[in-house]
């Protein structure tokens, strides 16, 4: 698949739930902000019906998003699900990693390729006041769960506000380096006013580049992370939603104000 400019589509980010068990801040910042309904949200039939038809057309990389999508319940069965569909050949999962120490060994069992973890701060008092409560010893648990279960590629996001030079990136590549991780440093992003930068370490952001397309967690096949349109697959139809999107997709990012990161992933 081809969009207007020229770009192969081969990546499929999903979003499996809105939920989260932590308020980062730059994340969620209304903590009361409503969420959806559960009938909402697509069931793992709909997403693997609608990731099956996406590789039948060229996708070839596929990554579960949330939220955080290890609170949403039985999610093992959806990646069992994903993991039967021969043709995808890098099937990943963004993670917070706070329940991973409990799905670590099964989320490997279940086919899962990679993981990639967030953590933007080896400070137990930082982390806290990152993540709005957050416990830093659990997550340290559960990355190195991980490891142990056998991820070989196993990548630490870390949010910063400008550089990998702040004092927390730099703990963070400290502790990657000694436990054989890599990091990707991502500078805080703004949907509403357009603000995005390159992924330090990574392929985000690279306007020119962009392989991916968005499947959200209520049904909308979204071009863009910076972009208002969205075509819902249940009215629309799978394929002719993914085909809408890709012709819709723009040159490069601009704003997004009707979904927020807790509903589409970062």
């Amino acid at each position: 698949m081809q969009d207007p400019f020229g770009r192969t589509i081969d990546y499929l980010r999903i979003s499996v739930t809105d939920r989260c068990n932590l308020n980062c801040r730059y994340c969620m910042p209304d903590r009361n902000a409503d969420l959806l309904d559960r009938k909402d949200l697509l069931s793992f039939e709909e997403i693997r019906d609608f990731t099956a038809l996406a590789v039948s057309l060229g996708v070839r990389k596929v990554r579960l998003t949330g939220g955080e999508p290890l609170v949403r319940a039985d999610i093992l069965n959806l990646v069992k699900m994903l993991s039967r569909i021969e043709e995808i050949e890098d099937l990943s999962m963004t993670t917070n990693g706070l329940r991973l120490e409990r799905f670590a060994h099964p989320l490997i069992e279940a086919g899962l390729h990679r993981l990639n973890i967030s953590l933007d701060t080896i400070n137990p008092d930082r982390y806290q006041e990152i993540t709005g409560g957050g416990n830093y010893k659990r997550t340290l648990a559960g990355i190195l769960a991980a490891r142990d279960a056998g991820f070989e590629r196993i990548k630490l996001n870390c949010v910063v506000e400008r550089s990998r030079d702040e004092k927390d990136a730099r703990e963070v590549a400290r502790f990657a380096m000694q436990n054989g991780f890599e990091v990707r440093y991502i500078r805080q992003m703004n949907l509403a006013e357009g603000k995005f930068w390159v992924v330090d370490g990574g392929s985000g952001g690279k306007c020119d580049q962009c392989s991916r397309v968005r499947l959200s967690c209520d049904g909308q096949v979204r071009p863009c992370l910076f972009s208002d349109a969205g075509y819902p697959v249940r009215e629309l139809g799978m394929k002719e939603a993914l085909l809408q999107a890709i012709h819709h997709k723009p040159e490069s990012g601009e704003t997004c104000r009707n979904i927020s990161f807790r509903q589409i992933g970062g």
